[in-house]
């Protein structure tokens, strides 16, 4: 198989028809490589290919219709001042089927809120006798999805396949790989083949009981599809309720219903804030009642205060006054020398008294303990209780902005009678919605219990056919058809067992070629039954996967998929998103240089500057291998994206440019 183009027309973040050339342009230059800063629309590519093959399965297998139409829609282009209601994808490709190579054109179109329609052309000729499902059904026998999922891939995303302890995922692989899924479905249509034969050589007893339990399980489902119509008829009704639910919200919104709803709580809340304002209107009067006042009058306490200082040192020179006239008349005696020395000293220390005669009356007489007390009321008490009294008044003008607020909300709210019937009204709907909700899960949940007893039905159907298999009056073909469906069982069993074996030694192979030198050295042992790998060092002791660093996963997981594809013998393209994201510099250079080149005929790789840099892209093996390249640039303005040829840096060859001139369409 070879992608030779794919074309996005509004997809995503591509605006307009972008035809892009995929096809190789020789066999030794087998990468396409895109290169796009992130959100640029790498991943873009990728999902466009697997929405083109796969359709809602692109997004997992659990995906409701509807579900997918939201994810179709969710797909088409919105940029900056465009909005665009269609979108489609067209993807060609090649495909070599028993010898024979063909040309097919899958275009998936869509537009929004609808479901998309699917046209298939073989060889330019337009597949029109085939349905929406046939064609569906055609590309995923062609490529399925299990398939593709090994290798049209997000390269963050592979070391899931290294953390898969079940086994399952390796298990559908290799199954659908080896082609021994086929070998059920055959074995499953011999069976249906089998068992109208094998019934005639039944007891007749046994042919009834046969026959009861095929009519009860027909009935089953016959009531499974009644009970599935049933509930997917009550979608209509729930709809209808919804659009009434909100039609009469609207009258209640037109009415003032919204303020109706907050009325009760707008006035509890009033009340609340009336109690707020009381007790902060009392904290108020407190701080008026102590020393509050004394902060409004600054000036005449300042005064007060430099009085007091005054009064206090009048107080301090009278009292050495008086204290030292109790012993003035023994300092005088203690004098030495004669009556005129006596009387000059007696005369010095009468003019040093001179100086603590005050004349000044005291007023306050306040001792220094209540001076003390007076400073602090003044100086400390004051200016906190003016702080606190400016912090109560400004929780008050909140609160009474509160009030009033409120009041006007609940002035604004209607009479209760208004509004009060359209309430009921949406209230009575709600009910009738649950209800019908309720019946609709219980129509499914019985649906549910219908289908699995049928299936448990066609299971015990199925045990008494192998039970009573008769040898007796078999035809040839019936004879043949059992003895086919026994080799097929053994054939599928040796087949895995080979298979599985060459899986082992590709894995080896792979991995010894892409690991570093200082990685594990690890060999693979894969169960033939369940599929689970057992990695086995080079001692012979089991590796737990989970063990291993982000790098060694993806390093193993890659080397699987290699492996499964050498070992399926299936020409298929590899598309890898973001493949070295995870990995250190000694990886990526075992990657780029031994892996990518020789992947497969046709590799497309969609990087950033950081992942594939300049050396990788102008050095070495990968450099020589690459047949073309895009740089996708993302317009912030436009919120678009572009398909450019060439890749990141400025210095690419000019005549790679002019090839790939060709390759690339936007409009």
């Amino acid at each position: 198989m070879i992608i030779k183009s794919l074309t996005l027309n509004n997809f995503r973040v591509f605006n307009g028809v972008n035809d892009i050339n995929l096809a190789p342009e020789a066999d030794n230059k087998s990468i396409i490589l895109f290169g796009g800063l992130n959100g640029a629309g790498k991943t873009s590519i990728l999902t466009g290919v697997r929405v083109a093959l796969y359709g809602r399965a692109a997004f997992g297998f659990n995906m409701t219709a509807n579900e997918y139409q939201e994810q179709l829609t969710a797909l088409i282009h919105k940029g900056t001042g465009v909005q665009h209601n269609a979108a489609s994808i067209e993807l060609i490709f090649t495909y070599n089927q028993q010898g024979q190579e063909n040309e097919y054109k899958v275009i998936r179109s869509w537009k929004k809120d609808q479901k998309d329609k699917l046209a298939l052309y073989k060889n330019d000729l337009h597949e029109a006798a085939l349905g929406y499902e046939q064609c569906q059904a055609f590309l995923n026998e062609l490529i399925p999805i299990g398939i593709a999922d090994l290798f049209f891939f997000d390269g963050e995303k592979i070391a899931d396949l290294a953390e898969d302890q079940s086994g399952s995922v390796l298990q559908t692989a290799v199954r659908r790989l080896l082609g021994i899924d086929v070998i059920e479905r055959l074995k499953n249509d011999l069976n249906i083949f089998l068992k109208p034969h094998q019934k005639k050589g039944m007891p007749s007893k046994i042919k009834a009981e046969i026959d009861a339990l095929e009519k009860q399980r027909v009935a089953l489902v016959k009531d499974y599809d009644i009970l599935v119509n049933e509930a997917d008829e009550l979608e209509t009704p729930i709809n209808s309720i919804n659009d009434k639910i909100r039609s009469t919200e609207n009258d209640v919104m037109n009415l003032g219903g919204e303020w109706a709803k907050t009325k009760a709580q707008e006035e509890s809340k009033v009340k609340e804030l009336q109690l707020t304002k009381a007790h902060l209107e009392s904290n108020i009067r407190k701080e008026m009642d102590a020393t509050l006042p004394l902060s409004l009058a600054k000036n005449t306490l300042i005064n007060l205060l430099e009085t007091l200082e005054v009064e206090s040192n009048i107080k301090q020179k009278q009292a050495f006054k008086n204290e030292f006239l109790k012993y003035k008349a023994q300092v005088i005696q203690s004098l030495s020398g004669n009556d005129e020395a006596q009387k000059s000293a007696q005369a010095a220390l009468q003019t040093c008294l001179s100086d603590y005669n005050d004349a000044t009356s005291l007023q306050l007489d306040l001792s220094e303990r209540e001076r003390a007390q007076v400073t602090h009321q003044i100086e400390i008490s004051s200016e906190k209780s003016q702080s606190e009294f400016n912090n109560l008044i400004t929780q008050l003008t909140d609160v009474e902005a509160d009030i009033d607020s409120a009041a006007v909300n609940i002035a604004r709210a209607p009479d209760e009678s208004r509004v009060k019937d359209k309430i009921a009204e949406v209230a009575e709907l709600n009910k009738a919605k649950t209800k019908a909700i309720l019946t609709r899960n219980n129509k499914l949940k019985e649906a549910k219990e219908k289908i699995e007893q049928a299936i448990e039905l066609a299971k015990t159907i199925q045990k008494t056919h192998d039970k009573y298999k008769s040898d007796s009056n078999v035809t040839e073909a019936v004879a043949n058809a059992q003895n086919t469906n026994l080799l097929l069982e053994e054939f599928a069993k040796q087949l895995t067992v080979v298979r599985v074996q060459q899986l082992e030694a590709e894995f080896i192979k792979s991995y010894q070629k892409l690991a570093r030198k200082d990685d594990l050295d690890i060999s693979a042992r894969i169960n033939t039954t369940t599929f689970d790998v057992e990695l086995i060092d080079e001692h012979n002791n089991y590796i737990n996967r989970k063990a291993l660093s982000a790098g060694e996963k993806q390093i193993y997981a890659i080397a699987i998929l290699e492996a499964l594809g050498k070992t399926s013998g299936r020409k298929l393209p590899i598309i890898i998103d973001t493949p070295l994201g995870r990995l250190d510099s000694h990886h990526r250079d075992k990657l780029v240089e031994r892996y990518f080149p020789d992947a497969s005929h046709q590799v497309i790789i969609l990087s950033t500057d950081t992942e594939v840099d300049e050396q990788y892209f102008t050095q070495g093996k990968f450099g020589q291998s690459i047949s073309h390249s895009y740089e996708i640039q993302f317009n912030a303005q436009t919120k678009a994206s572009k398909l450019l040829p060439g890749y990141f840096w400025k210095n690419n060859d000019d005549s790679q440019a002019v090839q790939t001139a060709n390759y690339v369409e936007v409009v």
